[in-house]
Protein backbone atom coordinates (compact mmCIF):
# COMPACT_ATOMS: atom_id res chain seq x y z
CA UNK A 1 0.00 0.00 0.00
CA UNK A 2 2.62 2.54 0.99
CA UNK A 3 4.55 1.76 -2.48
CA UNK A 4 0.84 3.02 -4.11
CA UNK A 5 0.78 6.41 -2.33
CA UNK A 6 4.40 6.88 -2.90
CA UNK A 7 3.69 6.70 -6.87
CA UNK A 8 0.66 8.64 -6.01
CA UNK A 9 2.21 11.30 -4.98
CA UNK A 10 5.60 11.32 -7.26
CA UNK A 11 2.83 11.47 -10.25
CA UNK A 12 1.18 14.58 -9.03
CA UNK A 13 0.55 17.20 -11.57
CA UNK A 14 0.79 20.33 -11.22
CA UNK A 15 -0.62 20.97 -7.72
CA UNK A 16 1.37 23.20 -5.70
CA UNK A 17 2.84 24.67 -8.47
CA UNK A 18 -0.69 26.01 -9.27
CA UNK A 19 -1.33 27.54 -5.46
CA UNK A 20 0.49 31.05 -7.84
CA UNK A 21 -2.90 32.06 -9.30
CA UNK A 22 -5.46 30.38 -7.12
CA UNK A 23 -7.00 33.39 -5.83
CA UNK A 24 -5.70 35.87 -8.42
CA UNK A 25 -9.14 37.46 -10.90
CA UNK A 26 -9.42 36.46 -13.89
CA UNK A 27 -8.94 33.20 -13.85
CA UNK A 28 -11.29 31.06 -16.07
CA UNK A 29 -12.65 27.48 -16.12
CA UNK A 30 -14.07 25.85 -19.15
CA UNK A 31 -15.26 22.40 -20.33
CA UNK A 32 -16.29 19.18 -19.34
CA UNK A 33 -13.62 16.72 -19.98
CA UNK A 34 -14.15 12.75 -19.80
CA UNK A 35 -10.84 12.02 -19.35
CA UNK A 36 -7.42 13.71 -17.54
CA UNK A 37 -5.72 12.97 -20.68
CA UNK A 38 -8.31 14.95 -22.89
CA UNK A 39 -7.97 18.10 -20.34
CA UNK A 40 -4.09 17.91 -20.34
CA UNK A 41 -4.06 17.99 -24.00
CA UNK A 42 -6.65 20.92 -23.96
CA UNK A 43 -3.85 22.55 -21.91
CA UNK A 44 -0.63 24.92 -22.27
CA UNK A 45 1.02 23.47 -19.05
CA UNK A 46 3.26 25.60 -16.63
CA UNK A 47 6.27 27.25 -16.61
CA UNK A 48 8.13 25.49 -13.48
CA UNK A 49 10.98 27.62 -13.63
CA UNK A 50 9.01 30.42 -13.53
CA UNK A 51 6.66 29.58 -10.57
CA UNK A 52 9.02 28.00 -8.47
CA UNK A 53 11.57 31.69 -8.79
CA UNK A 54 8.36 33.53 -7.89
CA UNK A 55 7.31 31.91 -4.58
CA UNK A 56 10.87 31.85 -3.42
CA UNK A 57 10.88 35.42 -3.95
CA UNK A 58 7.52 35.92 -1.91
CA UNK A 59 8.38 33.52 0.90
CA UNK A 60 11.76 34.87 1.60
CA UNK A 61 10.42 38.41 2.33
CA UNK A 62 8.11 36.58 4.40
CA UNK A 63 10.83 34.79 6.22
CA UNK A 64 13.44 37.77 6.77
CA UNK A 65 10.35 40.40 7.75
CA UNK A 66 10.06 42.27 4.55
CA UNK A 67 6.36 41.17 4.26
CA UNK A 68 4.09 39.91 6.81
CA UNK A 69 1.84 37.44 4.00
CA UNK A 70 2.36 35.36 1.11
CA UNK A 71 -0.09 34.03 -0.86
CA UNK A 72 0.18 32.30 -4.47
CA UNK A 73 3.57 34.06 -4.62
CA UNK A 74 2.22 37.53 -4.30
CA UNK A 75 3.11 39.42 -0.30
CA UNK A 76 0.90 41.66 1.36
CA UNK A 77 1.30 43.87 4.44
CA UNK A 78 -1.69 42.77 5.63
CA UNK A 79 -2.38 38.67 6.76
CA UNK A 80 -5.69 37.49 5.36
CA UNK A 81 -6.53 35.10 7.99
CA UNK A 82 -8.51 31.61 7.38
CA UNK A 83 -9.57 31.52 10.76
CA UNK A 84 -11.57 28.15 10.45
CA UNK A 85 -8.50 26.38 9.14
CA UNK A 86 -6.70 28.02 12.06
CA UNK A 87 -8.78 27.00 14.34
CA UNK A 88 -8.92 23.56 13.37
CA UNK A 89 -5.31 23.41 13.28
CA UNK A 90 -5.29 24.57 17.05
CA UNK A 91 -8.30 22.16 17.82
CA UNK A 92 -6.27 19.43 16.18
CA UNK A 93 -2.98 20.31 18.52
CA UNK A 94 -5.56 20.55 21.89
CA UNK A 95 -6.52 16.69 21.23
CA UNK A 96 -2.73 16.07 21.46
CA UNK A 97 -1.25 17.72 24.27
CA UNK A 98 -0.94 20.70 22.62
CA UNK A 99 1.33 19.31 19.99
CA UNK A 100 0.65 19.75 15.97
CA UNK A 101 2.33 17.21 13.74
CA UNK A 102 1.17 18.10 10.43
CA UNK A 103 1.83 16.57 6.61
CA UNK A 104 1.16 19.53 4.98
CA UNK A 105 0.47 18.02 1.36
CA UNK A 106 1.55 20.18 -1.86
CA UNK A 107 2.33 23.15 0.68
CA UNK A 108 4.73 24.92 -1.21
CA UNK A 109 7.49 26.53 0.60
CA UNK A 110 5.52 26.81 3.68
CA UNK A 111 2.62 29.29 2.72
CA UNK A 112 0.53 28.10 5.70
CA UNK A 113 2.45 27.59 8.19
CA UNK A 114 4.03 31.28 7.56
CA UNK A 115 0.99 32.68 7.93
CA UNK A 116 -0.65 31.32 10.98
CA UNK A 117 2.82 30.91 12.57
CA UNK A 118 2.13 33.88 15.45
CA UNK A 119 -0.56 31.35 16.46
CA UNK A 120 0.91 28.06 15.61
CA UNK A 121 4.56 29.60 18.43
CA UNK A 122 2.34 29.34 20.86
CA UNK A 123 1.99 25.53 21.21
CA UNK A 124 4.14 23.10 23.28
CA UNK A 125 5.63 21.42 19.72
CA UNK A 126 5.10 22.06 15.85
CA UNK A 127 6.57 20.20 13.76
CA UNK A 128 5.15 21.45 9.65
CA UNK A 129 6.10 18.96 7.39
CA UNK A 130 5.59 19.35 3.57
CA UNK A 131 5.29 16.87 0.69
CA UNK A 132 6.30 18.33 -2.54
CA UNK A 133 7.30 18.10 -6.31
CA UNK A 134 11.34 17.83 -5.89
CA UNK A 135 12.04 20.94 -6.93
CA UNK A 136 10.30 22.52 -3.91
CA UNK A 137 11.73 20.08 -1.66
CA UNK A 138 15.20 21.20 -3.18
CA UNK A 139 14.45 24.91 -2.65
CA UNK A 140 12.77 23.84 0.77
CA UNK A 141 15.70 22.19 2.40
CA UNK A 142 17.74 25.07 1.24
CA UNK A 143 15.93 27.87 1.96
CA UNK A 144 13.82 27.05 4.31
CA UNK A 145 14.18 24.09 6.43
CA UNK A 146 14.91 24.22 10.20
CA UNK A 147 13.72 22.99 13.06
CA UNK A 148 10.23 23.12 12.74
CA UNK A 149 9.30 22.83 8.72
CA UNK A 150 11.11 20.27 6.54
CA UNK A 151 10.82 18.62 3.27
CA UNK A 152 9.79 15.60 1.79
CA UNK A 153 9.25 14.20 -1.85
CA UNK A 154 6.44 11.52 -0.27
CA UNK A 155 5.23 10.50 2.89
CA UNK A 156 6.81 7.29 3.30
CA UNK A 157 9.74 9.08 4.23
CA UNK A 158 8.07 11.64 6.31
CA UNK A 159 6.24 8.72 8.21
CA UNK A 160 9.86 7.19 8.52
CA UNK A 161 10.80 10.24 10.99
CA UNK A 162 7.22 11.72 11.90
CA UNK A 163 4.28 10.40 13.47
CA UNK A 164 1.90 12.73 12.20
CA UNK A 165 -1.73 13.27 13.74
CA UNK A 166 -2.61 15.85 10.73
CA UNK A 167 -2.82 15.74 7.10
CA UNK A 168 -3.57 19.05 5.06
CA UNK A 169 -4.63 19.16 1.81
CA UNK A 170 -5.18 23.29 0.82
CA UNK A 171 -5.55 24.12 -2.43
CA UNK A 172 -3.70 20.53 -4.24
CA UNK A 173 -6.84 17.76 -4.81
CA UNK A 174 -8.36 19.49 -7.44
CA UNK A 175 -4.94 19.52 -9.77
CA UNK A 176 -4.32 15.80 -9.04
CA UNK A 177 -5.58 13.28 -12.00
CA UNK A 178 -6.54 10.31 -9.37
CA UNK A 179 -7.71 12.60 -6.04
CA UNK A 180 -10.24 9.68 -4.75
CA UNK A 181 -7.13 7.07 -5.35
CA UNK A 182 -4.77 9.19 -3.28
CA UNK A 183 -7.16 9.98 -0.73
CA UNK A 184 -8.23 6.18 -0.45
CA UNK A 185 -4.72 5.55 0.70
CA UNK A 186 -4.39 8.41 2.68
CA UNK A 187 -7.52 7.57 4.52
CA UNK A 188 -5.24 3.92 5.19
CA UNK A 189 -2.67 5.48 7.00
CA UNK A 190 -5.06 6.24 9.80
CA UNK A 191 -4.20 9.83 10.44
CA UNK A 192 -6.16 11.01 13.30
CA UNK A 193 -7.28 13.97 11.43
CA UNK A 194 -7.47 15.37 7.91
CA UNK A 195 -8.25 19.11 7.05
CA UNK A 196 -9.22 20.39 3.69
CA UNK A 197 -8.96 24.08 2.08
CA UNK A 198 -9.53 25.98 -0.48
CA UNK A 199 -11.00 23.52 -2.89
CA UNK A 200 -13.91 23.52 -5.21
CA UNK A 201 -17.24 21.72 -5.62
CA UNK A 202 -20.31 21.54 -7.14
CA UNK A 203 -23.56 20.87 -6.52
CA UNK A 204 -26.11 17.67 -8.35
CA UNK A 205 -24.25 15.81 -11.47
CA UNK A 206 -20.63 14.18 -11.82
CA UNK A 207 -17.16 15.58 -10.69
CA UNK A 208 -16.52 18.22 -13.72
CA UNK A 209 -12.96 17.79 -15.08
CA UNK A 210 -12.20 21.82 -16.49
CA UNK A 211 -9.19 23.09 -17.67
CA UNK A 212 -8.18 26.59 -15.47
CA UNK A 213 -7.00 29.15 -17.34
CA UNK A 214 -4.47 31.66 -16.25
CA UNK A 215 -4.30 36.00 -17.44
CA UNK A 216 -1.59 36.61 -19.62
CA UNK A 217 -1.40 39.23 -16.95
CA UNK A 218 0.32 36.54 -14.82
CA UNK A 219 1.96 34.39 -17.40
CA UNK A 220 0.70 32.24 -20.11
CA UNK A 221 -0.56 28.79 -18.84
CA UNK A 222 -3.83 26.83 -18.36
CA UNK A 223 -4.33 23.57 -16.69
CA UNK A 224 -6.77 20.39 -15.77
CA UNK A 225 -8.79 21.19 -12.85
CA UNK A 226 -11.11 19.13 -11.34
CA UNK A 227 -14.34 20.59 -8.98
CA UNK A 228 -16.11 17.97 -7.47
CA UNK A 229 -19.42 16.99 -6.68
CA UNK A 230 -19.70 18.08 -2.82
CA UNK A 231 -22.55 14.71 -1.66
CA UNK A 232 -20.00 12.05 -3.36
CA UNK A 233 -17.39 13.64 -1.49
CA UNK A 234 -18.71 13.80 1.61
CA UNK A 235 -20.09 10.20 1.38
CA UNK A 236 -16.66 9.09 0.52
CA UNK A 237 -14.90 10.30 3.08
CA UNK A 238 -17.75 9.34 5.45
CA UNK A 239 -15.73 5.73 4.96
CA UNK A 240 -13.94 6.45 8.00
CA UNK A 241 -14.17 9.92 9.16
CA UNK A 242 -16.26 11.80 10.76
CA UNK A 243 -17.19 15.66 9.78
CA UNK A 244 -16.40 17.92 12.29
CA UNK A 245 -17.10 20.99 10.57
CA UNK A 246 -17.41 22.33 6.85
CA UNK A 247 -16.50 25.92 6.07
CA UNK A 248 -16.09 28.61 3.16
CA UNK A 249 -12.90 28.87 1.96
CA UNK A 250 -11.16 32.26 0.84
CA UNK A 251 -12.36 32.65 -3.04
CA UNK A 252 -15.94 31.72 -1.54
CA UNK A 253 -18.13 31.52 -5.35
CA UNK A 254 -16.28 30.90 -8.64
CA UNK A 255 -17.92 30.75 -11.80
CA UNK A 256 -17.69 28.44 -14.29
CA UNK A 257 -19.20 28.50 -18.25
CA UNK A 258 -22.14 28.47 -19.05
CA UNK A 259 -23.12 29.96 -15.94
CA UNK A 260 -22.52 27.22 -13.03
CA UNK A 261 -21.62 28.18 -9.87
CA UNK A 262 -18.67 25.96 -7.84
CA UNK A 263 -18.25 27.36 -3.83
CA UNK A 264 -14.82 26.90 -2.28
CA UNK A 265 -15.18 24.99 0.93
CA UNK A 266 -12.96 23.10 3.48
CA UNK A 267 -13.92 20.43 6.10
CA UNK A 268 -12.30 19.19 9.36
CA UNK A 269 -12.62 15.36 9.71
CA UNK A 270 -11.70 12.93 12.56
CA UNK A 271 -11.31 9.60 12.38
CA UNK A 272 -13.91 7.56 13.71
CA UNK A 273 -13.27 5.50 16.23
CA UNK A 274 -13.65 1.52 15.82
CA UNK A 275 -16.30 0.10 18.16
Amino acid sequence: MRKRTKTLIKAWAPPALLQLVRSRTGIKWSGNYSTWQEAAQASLGYHRKEVIRRVEEATLKVKRGLAQYERDAVTFDRIQYSWPLLSGLLWVATQSKGSLNLVDYGGSLGSTYFQNRKFLETLDRVSWNIVEQECFVEAGRRLFEDSVIRFFSDIETCLQRESPNVILFSSVLQYLENPYALLKQVKALSLPFILIDRTGFIEGGDDRLTVQKVPPTIYRGSYPCWFFNYQRFLSFMDDGYDLIAEFDALAGTMRLDHGEVALDKGFIFRRRSRA
